[in-house]
């Protein structure tokens, strides 16, 4: 039977345990409202009973009514996704893991509560030390209703013949029942190096590397669920903070992620971690180069502290009959010498009306002396002070700063000037005036770095004068945790006790230096793959990644080497596209052989489009389960059109395809994958390693060989 169908068996069986689980819950709730209402009726009784009496019918009332509702509280509060795991154990048995502890009608146990012992080899069970746990399977609900399953084989020699396994267990499952040694030695290689990462530490920084396939974000996710399993009181009150370099991506390791009945677990994409922005939108490889740079703070530095644009140029002010002016020029040297003291603005505009009476009574002393006159310098400035239009004016003059205004002003190609003067190329300014001057564009995932950034320049609004922000930067549902249903902690939180960052070798220097703020009394899990890598610069990241990490210490580093997932075939190809970026000691080893050799279609240019429809369709009729259709970015739309529409077809550009897979892949136009990002053949690499089983190149040359 294919995946898919097995994955769809595999669901309606456990949903047929949940409806029963359910069906049970309801029955309890209605015994739990029949108590209470009996407790009511004892109640009532109690009016016409003798005193003596009264006193005790009155208090087994309110012990039923207690009790009926402390039941109902309980049922009510653990209802939403009620069954969240299975653990299938030598000897066949099987016990269901949830929120809440529930027995059928003839005691028979229908779900064990997570925190009951039984329960408790859901998290620790490894495959190194199993606790007799053949299979564990995370089961997804939404309400009632059950979405996936994923499967976790942690004895693969004692998988019975008819037990299915669904998702990444199924292929270590059919290892282990291969025949001949070395398939058995090489799934103890992998479940040994998995499982020493698993139980590593705690404190510290924690770097897993690897390439393709080698597990990396499985073992981080498990990692997550392990350590607030074994370390609760340490991490789980602040929470575990978990980022994906994208939406999808997210989505995806959600069913893998202790959804395990962890509640402070938090979900997001690189494009979610800003609370208010949800961006999805990927700049073209040299922009987001520039904006991930570390020169952006002192681009961003700098525009914060130039004059507002539409603040008056000017201000007039009359005192005991005489006009006091001051000049553009003037004010200009007022906000210097406000910024020069190095407070956010947002919290300076005490000391901005200071200066400005300062500067008031400076003139007016000026004024003074050419006529032969003195004045009193603390008199004016406590009177002009409580004056309501200096306060006006002052309110107009040095208003509050939010971070989306200041990088829309930088859509004026003369003000980024001023800016980047010393620090942007011509042509660099010209890039990022246009982006930033697109308003009928979202933010892109490389602006979200730089909004954060300048939140922590800005400061803070004041409170009383809060008002609409002209970007989005209140707490949105879609940024707040996986699918909307993470913890509701307070806007910008940082107090997190442990983060798991994935994909880390794409990670701008700019976004480093954002998610550092969210992990300042953080422990870390880190994973990568420097080999794909997206970043130009690794030496300018690795500084801001130090600089995120801080002196925590001990710092811990693993490989994982074995690919387990990639037929061999497939990513043969894949090191020989990277060879020479990449050194022997950086690829894995894939131990898995189809015999099917990826097919490598060279056509003239004007055949791209026919040969990609025709490759999408053979691939569709050859596996059961999804075909991907890689290509360069700025060609998405345009391919999209090409194929046919397919619920197992997807289109994705080469950024987006990272830590996804297929069971087959048309690559088109590799030279383009090349070509249109700062680390050419990486990308590329990327690309190629998405596929499981089966890949067609439809390439219009042979320079990307």
């Amino acid at each position: 039977m294919s995946e898919p169908r097995v994955r769809r068996a595999e669901i309606a069986i456990e949903q047929e345990h949940v409806d029963r689980v359910y069906s049970r819950l309801a029955e309890l709730r209605a015994q739990a409202e029949a108590m209470r209402a009996k407790g009511y009726e004892i109640g009532h009784g109690a009016q016409r009973e003798a005193v003596f009496e009264q006193a005790s019918m009155l208090f087994e009332r309110d012990m039923m009514v207690f009790h009926a509702n402390q039941t109902l509280q309980t049922l009510d509060a653990e209802y939403e996704g009620l069954v969240f795991g299975r653990l299938d154990q030598v000897g066949n048995e099987k016990i269901y893991v949830g929120r809440l502890g529930i027995r059928d009608a003839e005691f028979d146990n229908l779900v064990t509560d997570w925190r009951a012992p039984a329960a408790a080899a859901f998290y620790q069970a490894t495959a190194e030390e199993p606790m007799d746990v053949v299979r564990r399977r995370v089961i997804r609900c939404s309400g009632q209703t059950v979405l996936d399953v994923d499967d976790d084989v942690l004895i693969p020699d004692a998988v019975p013949e008819d037990m299915r396994i669904v998702g990444e267990g199924a292929l270590m499952a059919a290892l282990g029942r291969s025949r001949g040694e070395k398939m058995r030695d090489i799934v103890a290689t992998i479940q040994r190096e998995q499982d020493e990462v698993i139980r590593a530490p705690w404190r510290g920084v924690t770097e897993i590397t690897g390439g393709p396939g080698t597990g990396k974000t499985a073992v981080a996710l498990h990692r997550a669920a392990y350590l607030l399993y074994r370390y609760r009181r340490q991490l789980g009150g602040a929470g575990v903070f978990v980022l994906g370099p994208s939406g999808v991506f997210t989505n995806y390791i959600s069913r893998v992620l202790p959804s395990m009945g962890e509640t402070n677990v938090e979900l997001r994409a690189l494009g979610e971690v800003l609370d208010g922005v949800v961006a999805t939108r990927q700049d073209p490889a040299p922009l987001a180069a520039i904006k991930g740079s570390l020169r952006m703070r002192k681009v961003l530095t700098k525009a914060m502290r130039d004059t507002p644009p539409d603040v008056p140029g000017e201000m007039r002010i009359v005192y005991r009959g005489e006009v006091l002016k001051l000049t553009t020029k003037e004010l200009e040297k007022v906000r210097r010498k406000v910024h020069g003291h190095g407070g956010p603005p947002n919290r300076s505009r005490i000391r901005a009306a200071e200066t400005l009476l300062e500067a008031l009574a400076d003139k007016a002393e000026e004024n003074a002396k050419a006529d032969g006159r003195t004045v009193d310098r603390a008199e004016l400035i406590t009177e002009l002070g409580e004056r309501i239009d200096f306060h006006r004016f002052l309110v107009v003059w040095w208003p509050v700063l939010y971070p989306g205004e200041i990088l829309r002003w930088l859509g004026d190609p003369a003000r980024l000037s001023r800016a980047g003067k010393g620090v942007l190329k011509r042509d660099e300014v010209d890039l990022l005036a246009a982006s930033f001057a697109d308003r009928e564009r979202d933010w892109s995932v490389a602006d979200v770095a730089l909004l954060d950034e300048l939140r922590i320049l800005v400061g803070p609004p004041p409170k009383r004068r809060r008002r609409a922000q002209p970007v989005e930067l209140d707490a949105a549902p879609a940024a707040r945790g996986s699918e909307g249903q993470g913890p509701h902690r307070p806007e910008h939180y940082d107090e997190y006790s442990h983060i798991v960052v994935d994909e880390s070798q794409d990670l701008s220097p700019m976004q480093w230096r954002m998610i550092g703020r969210r992990g300042k009394y953080a422990s870390w899990t880190v994973v990568g793959d420097p080999v794909q890598s997206s970043w130009p610069d690794p030496e300018e990241a690795a500084q801001a990644r130090d600089q995120a990490f801080g002196p925590r210490t001990p710092r811990r580093r693993y490989t994982l080497r074995t690919n387990y997932r990639n037929s061999k075939e497939i990513f043969d190809l894949a090191a020989k596209v990277v060879a020479g970026h990449a050194g022997a000691d950086e690829l894995p080893e894939a131990v898995r052989t189809t015999g099917l050799e990826p097919e490598v279609r060279i056509v003239d240019r004007a055949s791209v489009e026919a040969s990609t429809q025709a490759a999408a369709k053979e691939l569709l009729d050859a596996v059961e389960g999804t075909v991907g259709v890689i290509c360069a970015m700025d060609r998405v739309p345009e391919v999209q059109r090409w194929v046919q529409a397919d619920e197992r077809l997807k289109v994705v550009g080469s950024l987006d395809s990272k830590g996804l897979e297929y069971d087959a892949v048309v690559l088109v136009e590799p030279t383009e994958l090349i070509t249109e990002s700062t680390t050419g053949r990486r990308v590329l690499y990327v690309a190629l390693t998405r596929a499981t089983q089966q890949l067609t190149v439809v390439a219009s040359d042979r320079e990307w060989l």
